[in-house]
């Protein structure tokens, strides 16, 4: 079994949002996607897919939208993104998964010996114009991330590797600590997968290794709509 990761696949097959007025690099970008997706992913493995899944507004919009993911190979498991408005509740949210898809929310999956957590997270201190509303979200976002290990150490076991799927990424550009890398080092998590940066002028590298934690970006444009392999 393998582990891949993309995010920000942004589907709107009910909602006119195109995303190539962005520029070139939108262009066709699902297709590029699901061509490397049907190439590299076998029935066995695992896809994660770090939130900004769907621009539909509601969650009947959004079944036509998750019924791409389910023709694809592959176990999928999918984190909610500041776009995901579809998204209103986890319990509406699993009714409508096609099936071997799994949503994330204060909660895990474990799949063989990897334990996959995860939240949407937000900005952190440090990061552009935040604020004091930013930081009543983020505060209320680390008390979710607190929860989803509370899940995690329920059933960890020795050998189990344990990926945290997140939206937002979890420092500022600066790469300095947050509460949310303080809980990823405190619960000895093995890897990180983000997505949320999106454009040209983003200075992020695709893999950042920190205190030990592999922190993997898979924004699809910064990853030129391949799925990344995640390696704990």
């Amino acid at each position: 079994m393998k582990l891949y990761a993309i995010s920000d696949l942004h589907i709107s097959t009910n909602t006119n949002k195109p995303m190539d007025v962005f520029g070139g690099n939108w262009e066709g970008y699902l297709d590029k996607i699901f061509a490397d997706w049907n190439q590299k992913v076998k029935d066995e493995d695992v896809v994660l897919i770090g939130g900004d899944i769907s621009w539909a507004m509601s969650i009947d919009d959004a079944k036509e939208d998750l019924k791409l993911l389910s023709r694809l190979k592959g176990k999928k498991i999918l984190t909610k993104g500041n776009h995901d408005y579809w998204w209103s509740g986890i319990g509406k949210v699993r009714e409508i998964l096609p099936e071997n898809t799994f949503a994330l929310q204060n909660d895990c999956v474990k799949i063989d010996n990897y334990i996959i957590c995860g939240s949407r997270c937000w900005a952190v201190p440090g990061s552009p114009d935040f604020d004091k509303r930013d930081e009543k979200i983020y505060l209320r976002e680390v008390e979710r991330l607190k929860l989803s290990f509370n899940s995690v150490n329920k059933i960890r076991e020795d050998g189990d590797k344990v990926i945290a799927l997140v939206h937002y990424p979890p420092f500022n550009v600066k790469r300095e600590n947050s509460l949310f890398t303080e809980i990823f080092e405190k619960n000895k998590v093995d890897a990180v997968v983000y997505g949320h940066l999106h454009g040209k002028s983003v200075r992020s590298d695709k893999l950042v290794q920190k205190n030990g934690i592999k922190y993997y970006l898979t924004s699809c444009d910064q990853v030129e709509n391949k799925l990344q392999e995640i390696i704990p």
